[in-house]
């Protein structure tokens, strides 16, 4: 009895270090000394951690140590209860499956790109006669050329209204040209050629197109002096006409040029990525360089524990960064990569090219890269300066509403409709960082019994679908899972509404059984005038904030956020359903047959009158067909 008490005891006192430790140990017997990739997964299946090893027995079987362990290491062995391993061939394999699956997992100890959204491309076209010119986001699957990457579709839509003037070439639809029987506005104010009705040779056309290529593939400068040499010979031949546009077209190229305030002429194809650090955060600043042109920057903050290296950040970013876009040719790095050579031979396999991956040490390129840096420290210190005065305004809510500490969720709501059409409930949401946009949900009112502007039974409705979900989603509070998915739970729950709206919020919250979520209503004063407001909490008497507080202008700010919202969310909804007919309801109805309804019959009504014969009469309607619509309109009761 002593012996099983004292094995007991034993068993209980393991620490938690130890006991991931033992987990990780029963695997190393099977686990080959090739290269692979490993997962590391805590309770309910929740991947912790994914690294890539050279010999996975070797680099699994560091971590059963105890000593030379950082902090973050020992927590992460300390929440693992099973492993799952993939063997490649090559170290390089494992490198490529590590970043695709920390994109697609985004484990809670690896550095994560949050940020992942896809840049711009110029695109002309290599699938018509008559080559297009445009912007493009996605993947690149349209035949043509692509020129970028664009920091942002801004950059890209300046560019191609100053590029138009310099290059006239059409930006319409293939469909459009296809259809047009006179000139468009693009070329009332020369930003087309008009190819469309053959106001241009295809010769001419095809010539502005080479040109257009060469300028974006920074042939610039020959271009220019066959400009300045055509202008000279329209004018000696006194065609004045001609000078004067060959002359606007060299203003437009002198504009786009004197944009590139940083560039490097001799360079084809580069991105330059500094990584700058300070307080546990760090932001990583990418520069395109193309063809010797900037086509513009962008910052990214990476998610990652304190005691990673700007190295460590870098390396991961790039893997992430290039996991579903091609890599250029070079890549400067403000800090030497340990892998840097391992992670350039990956790229190179999907890119299908050689990509380099350097760290300049003096010359233009040590400069491109200590202004990225610069570009870098400038960002992370501006956003570490708005999340100060953010912290500041969720302790000053706080205190307003004797909160126990700052709330790290807000959450609020309100409803958008006329006269009961169209009616939709919207939620926005506010922590740390600001405005969370990506957190917002909007909620098209389902319940048909209610009375039209039903502003209390809409907000009920809102309220219990979002809750009944979190609690099915998370009933221990345990936050988001390891892919983000999972919603998380507020600290505060704001309402746009008085006295009223807050009881049907407490309602909900009783019938739900919630009680650890702060509920508040903000109502306009009298007048409905903003700095008036009125504060509504369950069990005090309604209050107002002073009209100068900061804090007060916060909530102001949460509260016309979501009246935004809900507003932009109503009109869209309005607009969509503008356009519908009662035909598009009907199966087997597409946009041809609906067409030929409508011309023939005039609109959806006269269909709807329309006998059995007259519908069989319209052109691609069978009779099997006109019955459908005839018993659609006819059958309801």
């Amino acid at each position: 009895m002593m012996d099983q008490n004292t094995e007991s005891n034993e068993k209980t006192s393991i620490s938690p270090f130890r006991r991931g430790a033992e987990v990780i140990e029963r695997f190393l017997k099977t686990l080959p000394g090739s290269p692979g990739v490993y997962r590391m997964i805590g309770t309910d299946g929740q991947v912790l951690y994914v690294g890539k090893a050279k010999n996975l027995k070797k680099r699994v079987s560091s971590y059963i140590k105890a000593t030379g362990q950082s902090s973050r290491i020992m927590r992460m062995v300390s929440l693992t209860r099973s492993m799952e391993f993939v063997s490649t061939h090559t170290e390089v394999e494992a490198l490529l499956l590590e970043a695709n699956l920390i994109k697609n997992l985004k484990p809670r100890y690896n550095i994560i790109l949050r940020d992942d959204k896809s840049f711009p491309y110029i695109l002309i076209t290599g699938d018509h006669d008559w080559p297009q010119i445009t912007k493009h986001r996605g993947a690149r699957n349209r035949k043509g050329e692509y020129f970028g990457p664009f920091a942002s579709a801004g950059a890209v839509n300046e560019t191609l209204a100053t590029f138009q003037r310099l290059f006239p070439l059409r930006s319409c639809s293939d469909s459009e040209f296809q259809n047009r029987t006179r000139p468009c506005l693009q070329y009332q104010i020369k930003r087309c050629s008009g190819p469309c009705v053959g106001l241009i040779s295809r010769a001419d056309y095809l010539d502005v197109v080479e040109e257009a290529r060469g300028f974006l593939s920074g042939k610039s400068h020959q271009l220019q002096e066959k400009l300045v040499s055509r202008m000279q010979t329209a004018s000696d031949a006194l065609d004045f006409e001609q000078a004067a546009i060959l002359r606007d077209r060299l203003k437009a190229m002198a504009h786009i040029q004197s944009r590139q305030t940083i560039n490097l002429p001799s360079e084809d194809e580069v991105d330059v990525i500094a990584a700058y650090q300070e307080g546990g955060q760090t932001c990583v600043q990418i520069f395109f360089l193309r063809s010797g042109q900037n086509f513009g920057n962008r910052a990214h903050y990476p998610s990652h524990n304190k005691d990673d290296s700007p190295a460590d950040v870098l390396a991961a970013f790039i893997g992430q960064f290039y996991d579903s876009r091609p890599a250029p040719r070079r890549i400067w790095t403000s800090h030497e990569l340990p892998d840097a050579e391992l992670i350039g031979e990956a790229l190179s396999i999907t890119a299908e090219r050689v990509v380099r991956i350097e760290t300049p040490k003096r010359g233009p390129k040590k400069e491109m890269v200590d202004h990225a840096l610069m570009n870098a420290k400038g960002a992370l210190l501006r956003r570490m300066a708005e999340n100060a005065s953010q912290r500041k305004h969720l302790e000053g809510v706080a205190e307003a509403f004797d909160l126990p500490e700052p709330p790290q969720r807000i959450e609020v709501y309100d409803n958008s409709h006329i006269s009961g059409t169209h009616s939709v409930g919207a939620m926005v949401v506010a922590g740390p960082d600001g405005f969370e946009k990506k957190a917002y949900r909007k909620f098209n009112i389902k319940n048909s019994a209610l009375t039209p502007g039903d502003d209390y039974g809409m907000m009920r409705e809102v309220l219990t679908r979002r809750f009944s979900r979190l609690q099915k989603e998370d009933p221990d509070r345990a936050g988001p899972d390891a892919s983000g998915s999972r919603e998380q739970w507020p600290d505060l729950v704001l309402i746009d509404g008085g006295q009223g709206q807050l009881n049907i919020a407490q309602e909900v919250f009783e019938e739900l059984g919630i009680s650890d979520v702060t509920l508040v209503g903000i109502a306009k004063g009298p007048d409905r005038n903003a700095g008036r407001e009125r504060f509504f909490i369950p069990g005090k008497a309604p209050f107002s904030l002073p009209e100068k507080d900061p804090t007060l202008y916060f909530l102001q700010r949460l509260r016309d956020e979501v009246h935004h919202f809900a507003i932009s969310t109503h009109r869209a909804k309005r607009s969509k359903a503008i356009g519908r007919s009662p035909l598009d309801d009907i199966p087997g109805i597409g946009a041809k047959r609906k067409k030929a309804l409508l011309n023939r019959f005039g609109s959806a009504k006269g269909v709807e009158q329309a006998a059995l014969g007259d519908l069989q009469a319209v052109e691609g309607i069978s009779r099997a067909t006109a019955e459908i619509i005839y018993n659609f309109f006819h059958e309801k009761s």
